[in-house]
C-alpha cells in the first residue's frame, strides 16, 4: 500500500476504537494497517471461533451456520452440507447492479468490516482478519457495485463481493485497473480463502458499506461547511457588502455553538471588527447576511453525528453475535442501520442548503442589479468584445441545475422502508441507499462551491483590475486564496469552455486542498472518540 509520506502512520486494528478520520486516512492512503499482536485481542478472537465449533460438536443450532438465512431459518441444513453453506449464502448474493464503489470507499469499506469483526464478538478466526487485512495492505480492493442493500439485513449483496474475493472469486480493481481476482491472487501467492462456520455471514450480515460511506461523507461535510464560509467572506468583499452582519455581539445573542464559530471564521476573514462602520449596504440580502445560520445548522449537528458514526463503527453489527464469555449465542437485529441512515438523511438536508445558498450567492454575483457595479456575469470582456461575451451565465444555469438535483436528493431515504425476503425482512434501515444519496449530493453541491469560488475570486480580481480593491487590506488568508485560485484559473476576459477547470476545482475540494480555519483539511471541528494510532 502507498501512503504520502515518510512518516505515515501505522493505525492498529484491535486495541481500541478508530475514528472517522482514522477510516478515512487508511481509504485515502495516507496511513498504514496492522493487526494488533497482543495476546489479549489474540485470545479474545480465537475464543469466540473456539466457542462455535465447541456449539457444533455438541450438535448446538446457530442461525445462517445450522440454518438456512432469512426466511429460511427454520431450514435445518444436516452437518455433512454445512461446510457448503457460506459459499452458496456468498454466491446467491451475488446480484449487486448500478456503478462500482470507488477505491477509496472499496479501502473503507474493508476496514470498518474489520474494525467490527475485531471486537470478538462475530466468532471468527485470526486467519480471517488476516486474509482481510491482506488485501488492504497489498490494495487488492473488491469492485462491489453499488445498489442491491436495503440496509438489513446489513449490507448483504454488496459485502458479498468482499466476501466472494476472499474466496478467490469475482474482480477486484489493482493499480486502478480492474482485474480477476483469481489472477491477481495466483501472482501474488495468495490462497482463496475458506470460510470456517459462520465466517462468510459475518463478513457480510452487517452496516461496512453504510458506516464506510458516512465516514467518507462527514469529511467532506465538515470541509464544505468551512469551504462555504470562506466563499461568503470572499462574496461579502466582492459585493461590497456589510461585513458587521457577522458580528461577535449580534451572534452572542443567539449562541448556537456552529452558528457562532461559522460567524466568526466569516468575521475573522473580513476582520470586520477592525474596519470603519460605514458599510454600503446597511442589510444584504439573506444569503449573505444569513450565512451563518445556514452554515452553521451543519457545523452544530456534526459532533452529534461523529458520536453515532463512531458508535456504529466501533460496535459488533453481525448476526448473530457470539458472546466467549458467557459462552452465549445471541440472536439480534445489529444488522440494522438506522442510525446511519438518520446521520445520512439528516446531513443530506443540511448540505443541500449550503448548496441552495451557495447558488444563490452565485446569482447576486452575476446579476448588474445585484452585485453592486460588477460586470454581468462577471465577463472581463471590454470594449466592442464585451457585447459578444457571457463570461459566467452558463455556470449560474448549470449551478442552478446541480443545486435542483441536491435538493431532490435531500429526500429521506429511510422513510421509503418496504417490505422483502418473504416479510421476514419486513422494515429495513435503507442506510446504504441514504449514504450514496449524500455522496450524490456532495459531488453536486461540491460543484456549486467549485463555481462559486471561482466566481467570487474572478469578482476580486474585476475589482482589483478596476481600482476598487487594495488587497493589502485583507487577511493574509484571504490573500492566500484568491492567489491560490487565480494561479489555477485564468482570467475570463474571453468567452472559454470552462467545464476543465470546474472539474479541476470540484476535485480540490473534494480532496480538501485548502486549508482553512484551524489549519487543516478536516479536523478539529469535533473528536469525541480517541485515535488509535503508534
Amino acid at each position: 500500500m502507498t501512503t504520502t509520506g515518510s512518516a505515515a502512520r501505522t493505525i492498529i486494528m484491535g486495541l481500541a476504537s478508530l475514528t472517522i478520520e482514522d477510516v478515512v486516512d487508511l481509504a485515502e492512503q495516507h496511513a498504514m494497517l496492522e493487526l494488533s499482536a497482543e495476546s489479549a485481542f489474540q485470545n479474545k478472537i480465537t475464543k469466540g471461533a473456539r466457542l462455535v465449533e465447541q456449539i457444533l460438536a455438541e450438535d448446538g443450532q446457530i442461525y445462517g451456520v445450522t440454518t438456512g438465512f432469512g426466511d429460511s431459518c427454520s431450514v435445518e441444513i444436516p452437518s455433512p452440507l454445512a461446510s457448503e453453506l457460506p459459499i452458496h449464502l456468498m454466491r446467491f448474493h451475488g446480484c449487486g447492479m448500478g456503478s462500482y464503489f470507488s477505491t477509496e470507499s472499496g479501502r473503507a469499506v474493508l476496514v470498518v468490516r474489520l474494525t467490527s469483526l475485531c471486537y470478538g464478538y462475530s466468532g471468527v478466526s485470526l486467519s480471517l482478519l488476516e486474509a482481510l487485512a491482506t488485501l488492504f495492505r497489498k490494495d487488492i480492493i473488491p469492485l462491489i457495485p453499488e445498489e442491491g442493500s436495503v440496509g438489513a439485513s446489513g449490507d448483504l449483496t454488496p459485502m458479498s463481493y468482499v466476501a466472494g474475493v476472499l474466496a478467490g472469486e469475482r474482480r477486484v480493481i489493482v493499480d486502478g485497473i480492474e482485474r480477476e481476482t483469481s489472477e491477481v491472487f495466483k501472482e501474488q501467492g495468495i490462497k482463496p480463502y475458506s470460510f470456517k462456520p459462520k465466517e462468510a455471514l459475518a463478513v457480510m450480515n452487517g452496516t461496512p458499506v453504510m458506516t464506510a460511506l458516512a465516514c467518507i461523507a462527514y469529511c467532506r461535510a465538515e470541509y464544505l461547511a468551512k469551504l462555504a464560509s470562506r466563499i461568503t467572506a470572499l462574496t461579502v468583499l466582492a459585493l461590497k457588502g456589510n461585513p458587521f452582519h457577522f458580528s461577535k455581539r449580534l451572534f452572542d445573542a443567539k449562541p448556537h455553538v456552529g452558528q457562532g464559530k461559522v460567524a466568526h471564521w466569516i468575521r475573522t476573514d473580513l476582520k470586520s471588527e477592525d474596519q470603519p462602520r460605514n458599510p454600503e449596504r446597511l442589510q444584504d440580502r439573506y444569503s449573505i447576511r444569513c450565512a451563518p445560520h445556514v452554515i452553521g445548522v451543519l457545523v452544530d449537528a456534526l459532533p452529534f453525528f461523529r458520536v453515532l458514526i463512531e458508535t456504529e463503527l466501533n460496535s459488533a453489527n453481525d448476526n448473530p453475535l457470539v458472546d466467549p464469555h458467557h459462552e452465549q449465542v445471541l440472536h439480534g437485529g445489529h444488522f440494522y442501520g438506522g442510525h446511519i441512515a438518520f446521520v445520512m438523511d439528516s446531513m443530506k438536508v443540511a448540505i443541500a442548503n449550503i448548496c441552495d445558498l451557495l447558488d444563490r450567492q452565485l446569482a447576486l454575483l452575476v446579476d448588474p442589479k445585484f452585485n453592486n457595479g460588477l460586470p454581468a456575469n462577471l465577463s472581463g470582456a471590454r470594449g466592442d468584445r464585451a457585447m459578444l461575451n457571457h463570461g459566467f451565465k452558463a455556470i449560474q444555469i448549470g449551478a442552478s441545475a446541480w443545486t435542483a438535483e441536491a435538493l431532490k436528493l435531500a429526500i429521506p431515504a429511510s422513510i421509503f422502508s418496504r417490505s422483502t425476503e418473504c416479510h421476514n425482512q419486513d422494515k429495513v434501515s435503507l442506510g446504504t441507499i441514504a449514504a450514496r444519496d449524500c455522496l450524490r449530493l456532495l459531488d453536486l453541491a461540491e460543484q456549486t462551491a467549485a463555481a462559486m469560488l471561482l466566481a467570487s475570486v474572478h469578482a476580486l480580481e474585476l475589482r482589483l483590475r478596476n481600482g476598487e480593491l487594495d488587497m493589502s487590506a485583507c487577511t493574509p488568508e484571504i490573500i492566500a486564496m484568491r492567489e491560490s485560485v487565480s494561479s489555477q484559473f485564468e482570467f475570463l476576459d474571453e468567452d472559454r469552455p470552462l467545464e476543465k477547470e470546474l472539474r479541476q476545482f470540484s476535485e480540490n475540494i473534494r480532496r480538501r486542498n485548502w486549508p482553512l480555519y484551524d489549519g487543516s483539511q478536516y479536523r478539529n471541528i469535533s473528536r469525541n472518540v480517541p485515535s488509535t494510532v503508534t
